[in-house]
């Protein structure tokens, strides 16, 4: 049985600068860094507030009575209103514009990534990014939905539907599953980032990559060991600190 190889900051660089098409796959861990608290955790949100994830996230619940989801989005969206980008999800944005980054692939739904400027992104649990009408399916970004929900408990589009943010609820299909496939697959190089790869269907993304896999995360990865698999067990923003150094010194 293969051990897991690890790779040093300047190892990572090295791979970076030799790829052309870089797609990165990313978790809690990215988001938490920021100061996102973990929704489950001690801290979390749902356990502060005494959320109930299995009810405020579930679409059927929704379409019942809204009030608790939105109840929990007006603390979501203070938390995050606030909160900035880190310095990884600026260096994904960066390798985006430098042409190198083909996709990120989140399962977080904060729109942080977008907001650090990446454009390239497929949300496969959805995000707030925009929100739709369920009626007439008219489109709301982000900036909208934080107001709406200030001044009123459920927002609602002018035909009267309820607006829904574009989250994937329990009871609805993972969103982008088969492109998010088709960009590791033809991905050259794989950074996973802040992912335990412990919750599918998204975990199931590292097996079609065919070049390098970079996993970098704080404990064990339900990933098996490979030969062009490396393992990293670092804090993200320190680690790609550093690569970002190594690739500037050249």
């Amino acid at each position: 049985m293969l051990d897991r190889q690890t790779l040093d900051a300047k190892g990572c660089a090295d791979l970076i600068r030799r790829s052309e098409r870089i797609v990165t796959l990313t978790g809690a861990g990215v988001s938490t860094a920021a100061g996102i608290p973990d929704f489950r955790g001690p801290k979390g949100l749902y356990v502060t507030r005494r959320y109930d994830p299995d009810t405020i996230f579930e679409i059927s619940a929704f379409h019942r009575d809204p009030g608790p989801f939105y109840e929990f989005t007006r603390d979501f969206l203070g938390v995050i209103h606030s909160i900035e980008p880190t310095s990884t999800h600026r260096f994904l944005a960066e390798l985006e514009t430098a042409g190198k980054m083909a996709a990120v692939v989140t399962q977080n739904i904060d729109s942080l990534h977008q907001k650090a400027g990446s454009r390239k992104v497929i949300s496969v649990h959805g995000d707030y990014w925009t929100s739709h009408c369920l009626d007439c399916s008219r489109e709301f970004d982000m900036a909208y939905l934080e107001e709406a929900v200030r001044e009123v408990e459920v927002p609602r589009c002018l035909c009267g539907g309820v607006i829904k943010p574009d989250i994937v609820f329990y009871g609805e299909a993972v969103r982008d599953l088969e492109r998010a496939a088709v960009a590791v697959a033809s991905s050259d190089l794989l950074l996973v980032l802040g992912s335990t790869l412990l919750v599918y269907p998204a975990a199931f993304l590292p097996e079609h990559a065919c070049g390098d896999v970079v996993v970098v995360n704080r404990g064990e990865v339900g990933l098996a060991p490979g030969m062009r698999r490396y393992f990293v067990d670092a804090d993200l923003d320190q680690y790609f600190s550093e690569v970002e150094q190594h690739l500037g010194s050249n």
